[in-house]
């Protein structure tokens, strides 16, 4: 017996949700093995990248040292804002206040610019695990209804004629659980990756305002002379 007889047989209802799961799946493995290899590199490249931040002379030979090895641009854009802060022009409205409200706004978007490049693809993850059961149920209820009402229409029903299509129609529940199991693991798994990534940045933005925020004189100076004097 084709084990798929029922979704060949099955109505528009049952076939849309075996094709909402089968790009589900799709999608969510695209983004797992993508998250991956972003989170491998990640791991690696902030704290190098911070490391080179701190040896640099100048913040603009960090800014230099930085081009070609944060490879995910979740470093460098702080440095670039920083920069940007001390040598900002008080004539425009972005350049008044003083200098340590001008890096806090500055840090903070770029923060969240590489927060938001950590993060791309988490939702999806987390919506797939949570609505692909669901989903997987609805081509279940309807398989069965559907096998139910055709024979019921044919006349007599026995156990051996509910069991094959019930039975067969419960692969869409078997198949809602597939798609969701790993696409709710590699969320956790990466949720915990981030969070310390997260944390790492979020220190590296402190310090850097930190270091930078002193006064309008210091700051402007930290750009081209040595960071630390």
């Amino acid at each position: 017996m084709n084990s798929f007889a029922w979704l060949e047989q099955g109505d528009f209802v049952t076939k849309v949700a075996a094709v909402l799961l089968l790009v589900m799946s799709i999608a969510s493995w695209v983004v797992i093995f993508w998250k991956a290899w972003m989170m491998r590199r990640a791991r690696v490249d902030v704290p190098r990248c911070t490391h080179l931040v701190w040896q640099a002379p100048t913040l603009a030979a960090a800014c230099e040292q930085l081009q070609g090895t944060d490879r995910d641009l979740l470093v460098q854009p702080m440095v670039d804002a920083a920069l940007v802060a001390v040598q900002q022009s008080a004539h425009t409205l972005a350049g008044q206040g003083s200098r340590a409200q001008q890096l806090t706004r500055l840090l903070r978007d770029a923060l969240h610019g590489a927060l938001a490049r950590l993060q791309f693809g988490q939702v999806l993850l987390a919506t797939v695990g949570s609505t692909a059961p669901f989903v997987g149920l609805l081509g279940t209820v309807w398989g069965i209804y559907h096998a139910l009402t055709g024979m019921a229409g044919a006349g007599q029903i026995t156990i051996e004629r509910v069991a094959g299509p019930v039975g067969e129609a419960l692969i869409m529940t078997a198949a809602g659980l597939a798609v969701a199991i790993p696409a709710v693991l590699a969320y956790n798994v990466y949720g915990r990756l981030i969070g310390a990534i997260e944390a790492d940045l979020e220190g590296f933005a402190h310090d850097l305002r930190e270091l930078l925020a002193p006064g309008d004189s210091a700051a402007a100076e930290l750009a081209s002379t040595p960071i630390g004097e």
